[in-house]
C-alpha cells in the first residue's frame, strides 16, 4: 500500500493479481455500459425526432434483452472461475492456525510443538519512528515465500475477519467454527491487515 492510494494494493499472490485483473476487466464493462446509456439518454433529450419503429417492435425488444445477458455472461464466467479458484485447497507445505480474540490474535503453527503466540497492535504511544499506526504488531507471523500455505481460522468470542489484502484472503472467524483458506506468497514483503468484521469497541485496534 502507498499514501492515499484510491485503487486496490499491489498483489503479492497469483489470487490477487487475477482479482485485480478481473476488478479491471469488470470496471471496463461498467464503463462502456454507462457511456453507451449516457449516449442514448442524451440523444432522447436533445433530439426532436422519432423512430415509429423503435416505439413497438419484436426486435429491438429481443435485442435489448438478449444483449445484457450476455453482457451478464462476460462478467459470470471469470467471477465464478475465481471463487472456486479461491476455494481450491492444493497440498499444504505449512499450516498456520489463527484464533481471533477480543482484540488480538493468537497463532499457532500446527506443524511444530509448542509454537503459539498472541500478536496485539502495538499503541501509537509506544510506536518506533519506522512502525506503522494501527498496523504494526509485538509479534509478526513469519510464513515462507513460494509455498502454498493454509490458514485455519475461528474464533473464541465474537465474530471476527482475518485480512491480508495484498495477497487476496479474507477469512471469517467464527466462534465453534474452522474457517481454512489456501494461498502462495510469490514475492518477500512485510504485510498488513486489519480485522474486517466488526466486533465490538476495539475492533479498529486488532
Amino acid at each position: 500500500a502507498t499514501w492515499a492510494n484510491l485503487g486496490l494494493q499491489d498483489s503479492s499472490s497469483p489470487l490477487m493479481e487475477q482479482l485485480n485483473f478481473f476488478h479491471d476487466h469488470t470496471l471496463l464493462i461498467l464503463t462502456m455500459i454507462t457511456i453507451l446509456v449516457g449516449y442514448i439518454m442524451g440523444m432522447l433529450m436533445f433530439n426532436k425526432l422519432t423512430n415509429r419503429y423503435l416505439l413497438h417492435g419484436q426486435t429491438i425488444e429481443i435485442i435489448w434483452t438478449v444483449l445484457p445477458a450476455i453482457i451478464l455472461m462476460f462478467i459470470a464466467f471469470p467471477s465464478l472461475r475465481l471463487l472456486y479458484l479461491m476455494d481450491e485447497i492444493n497440498t499444504p507445505s505449512i499450516t498456520l492456525k489463527s484464533i481471533g480474540h477480543q482484540w488480538y490474535w493468537s497463532y499457532e503453527y500446527s506443524d511444530f510443538l509448542n509454537l503459539e503466540f498472541d500478536s496485539y497492535m502495538v499503541p501509537t504511544n509506544e510506536l518506533e519512528t519506522n512502525g506503522f499506526r494501527l498496523l504494526d504488531v509485538d509479534n509478526r507471523v513469519v510464513l515462507p515465500m513460494n509455498n502454498q500455505i493454509r490458514i485455519l481460522v475461528t474464533a473464541t468470542d465474537v465474530l471476527h475477519s482475518w485480512t491480508v489484502p495484498s495477497l487476496g484472503v479474507k477469512v471469517d472467524a467464527t466462534p465453534g467454527r474452522l474457517n481454512q483458506i489456501n494461498f502462495l506468497i510469490n514475492r518477500p514483503g512485510l504485510f498488513f491487515g486489519q480485522c474486517s468484521e466488526i466486533c465490538g469497541a476495539n475492533h479498529s485496534f486488532m
